[in-house]
């Protein structure tokens, strides 16, 4: 649900492709892993966007603002962002569904059902808290409906997912995005394509590197 998080993901994938038009193919397997920004934010309930915002920031005419820049940012990015029409949820139910495609379907799944949830929070003003929209996420995502419903009629990957969510906190992870790249780098937040670019040269350089 972070705007920074989309327009970060997009931003490296940016540079990625723009590697790999050099000729620098890089040995890449990206997976996302869970953060809550808001784990208080109760299950089963959505606000608009709008109004949570100028809750957290002050005030309407600022969120007004804030909600604006980042939408003309996204946009610049080639992201259509729709924040108008855009619900905060409790997103715990959603990362578990991105557990159930990493773990049982693969990087690839996980990965396409990101960018459908993405699309659907900022986009299409979907509640990605809803069972609909993370059933059609997955199915999206090559994962057959029987197996998201019944996932998401039981508590699996509850635990890991909370494990998880702590472990990026012990590994000093407070705000997203940040990109952790072999366990030894990391990238915070949503930088241009151009940072992303010199920081994958260089660790690219690094590992071809004699020991």
């Amino acid at each position: 649900m972070c705007p920074w998080c989309y327009i970060g993901k997009k931003r490296f994938e940016d540079a990625v492709q723009s590697l790999a038009d050099e000729g620098t193919e890089l040995d890449l397997e990206v997976t996302f892993r869970p953060f809550q920004l808001d784990p208080s934010a109760p299950i089963g309930g959505a606000t608009p966007v709008a109004e949570a915002y100028a809750k957290k920031f002050g005030g309407t005419e600022k969120a007004e603002k804030i909600l604006d820049h980042v939408t003309r940012v996204a946009a610049d990015t080639g992201i259509t962002f729709h924040m108008e029409k855009a619900v905060r949820a409790n997103t715990l139910r959603a990362h578990r569904m991105m557990h159930l495609a990493l773990t049982h379907h693969g990087p690839a799944a996980q990965r396409a059902m990101k960018q459908r949830l993405l699309e659907s929070y900022f986009t299409n003003g979907e509640n990605v808290a809803d069972d609909e929209v993370l059933v059609a996420a997955a199915e999206s995502a090559g994962i057959p409906r029987a197996t998201a419903e019944s996932w998401l009629d039981s508590e699996e990957g509850d635990v890991e997912v909370r494990r998880d969510i702590i472990e990026a906190g012990e590994l000093g992870i407070t705000a997203v995005p940040t990109f952790v790249i072999d366990g030894r780098w990391a990238i915070p937040g949503a930088q241009d394509v151009e940072v992303f670019v010199r920081a994958l040269r260089r660790m690219h350089e690094k590992s071809l590197a004699p020991e």
